[in-house]
């Protein structure tokens, strides 16, 4: 289990990263009113797959740490709402990043739908900001930094 969260905390690094280039791209490129290029499409697709390799890792590891004992042993989830750290751990953190997952994912699929480059930079610019807004948010950076 160390491993995989070894794993899951190291791989945190690289979906921070391609999805900061990814939102910066579009961001900078919507407004800038460059024209769409294979770049861009890789940048947002390697954002995607990134998000989602490390969903599927935080998914493996939530269900491997047993939180449901853990839950069961502080007296049900109304303690575990009562205890930031155990609700950010259980709660917060998994299902904020469960929604920005969702939000690049759609941002994502939507893109691929304009046929010109303006809307898919707006579409990947205003889903990926939102997506990595909330990653940020929801870091454990006491974790990343010690």
């Amino acid at each position: 289990m160390e491993t995989l969260q070894f794993i899951h905390s190291g791989w945190a690094y690289i979906v921070l990263l391609v999805l900061v280039i990814a939102t910066f791209n579009a961001l900078i490129k919507f407004f800038s009113g460059k024209e769409y290029s294979p770049v861009d499409f890789r940048f947002s697709l390697f954002a995607l797959i990134t998000m989602h390799i490390q969903l599927l890792i935080g998914i493996i590891l939530f269900f491997s740490k047993d939180y449901f004992s853990t839950i069961e042993e502080v007296g049900g989830m109304g303690e575990v709402m009562k205890n930031s750290a155990l609700r950010n751990l259980i709660v917060e953190h998994p299902l904020t990043m469960i929604i920005a997952v969702a939000l690049v994912t759609i941002g994502y699929s939507k893109h691929k739908k304009k046929l010109v480059s303006k809307p898919k930079f707006k579409l990947l610019a205003i889903f990926y900001t939102l997506a990595l807004a909330l990653v940020l948010a929801k870091i454990p950076w006491n974790l990343w930094f010690n």
